[in-house]
Order: C-alpha cells, then structure tokens, then sequence
C-alpha cells in the first residue's frame, strides 16, 4: 500500500515528495504537466480534487483519502511518519515550528506570487514591482535574522516546518532578489538541496526549475 502524490511540474507539490523521501514512506507518483502558455495545472486534476491544484495526495491505506493543500499534506505525513519531523519537545522550537510552518503560505507566498502576476503587467507592472519588491525584502531580511541564529527554522534540527519553507525561498532566489546579500539563507538553501533525500525527490519528480 502506498500514497499517490498528483505531482505538477514546478510546484509546491516538490516539497511532499521531498517529504517522503525524508520519513521514508512508499508512494508513487502521477505526473501532471503546466500548459505552455498559462502555466497554469491541466484540467485532469479536477477529477483528483475540485480546486484542479497540486499537490493533492490519495493515501491507499486509508481507503483512498485525498488530502490538499500543502501545509494539510505535510501535517498529515508527520502523523502518517509517527511523529517524525514534526514538533520538536521544546516548547520555544514548538512555536517556531508551527509559525513556519504556518508562514510559508500564509505570509511569505502571497507577495512572491503577487510579483510573478503583475511583471507580466505591461507598464503597470513595473510601477507595481517597485511597491512590491520592499515588501518582501522585509520578509527576507526577517528570515535572513532568524536563520543567523539557528541552523533550521525550529532549532537544531530539521523539521517539517524547513520542508515548507523550502518553495517560497526557492522561489525568491528565483525571482524577487534573494541572493548571498542573506549569507544564512543561502546556505540553509544549499544545506537543504545537498540532503540525499532532497536529491532523491528530484531525481524521481523530474525536472525542477527552482533547485
């Protein structure tokens, strides 16, 4: 028995197989493809889940229970995994965990995705950009701070919330000006793309454009 992760391609759904790889679960995976021109997931994944969004995971054990939204996913695998990667025991690292784990989507993403859409704005995308970029330098001077003081977001070591927050910084070093001005962050960036289960998740889900 196994999880199927409905896999696209350059999506957030990179860090659940990351995830798997890191508790050692079996699962396969079914491949979805961007359109060309939209970017935007095939129809196909409609008929996994109503929202059409990766990732989505069925998890066979469990009578073919489909879980969405990744931050749902990766609480779910942490149960699944006994506890593995989740919370650590000290209450202060607790709380840094679940605020990570929380603030990748919920406050980090929003203005990273919010600058994609309006770059491709003519001329009001330019003066929007320059509204748009302080705001997440003071995201990435905040996690530049915290990262100088620990090696991992919760504490000494890795936990689910640094499998979160691994997209949203990928995708800053992508495109909204994360570079080695943020020494810390950038090596926690390679820390995490040199683990043998990061490289493992690669290698199976195809090409990436973020690591």
């Amino acid at each position: 028995m196994t999880i199927i992760v409905h896999h696209l391609n350059n999506s957030r759904s990179q860090r659940v197989l990351w995830m798997l790889e890191e508790l050692g679960l079996p699962y396969t995976i079914k491949r979805y493809q961007r359109d060309a021109k939209t970017m935007l997931a095939p129809p196909e994944l409609k008929q996994v889940h109503p929202l059409g969004k990766s990732p989505v995971i069925e998890d066979t054990d469990a009578d073919g229970l489909v879980v969405a939204e990744t931050g749902a996913i990766v609480e779910y695998l942490v149960d699944k995994g006994d506890g593995r990667l989740g919370a650590p025991a000290k209450r202060a690292d607790a709380l840094r965990y679940r605020f990570w784990l929380h603030y990748a989507e919920g406050s980090l993403m929003p203005p990273l995705l919010l600058k994609l859409v309006v770059s491709r704005i003519p001329v009001f995308g330019k003066v929007a950009l320059k509204r748009i970029q302080p705001m997440i330098d003071v995201h990435l001077d905040y996690i530049e701070s915290e990262l100088a003081q620990r090696p991992w977001f919760a504490g000494d070591q890795m936990t689910a919330a640094d499998i979160m927050m691994s997209f949203p910084l990928e995708a800053a070093r992508s495109r909204a000006g994360l570079d080695q001005s943020r020494p810390a962050t950038i090596a926690w960036l390679a820390k995490v793309h040199a683990r043998p289960a990061y490289q493992a998740a690669l290698a199976k889900g195809g090409p990436y454009a973020y690591a």
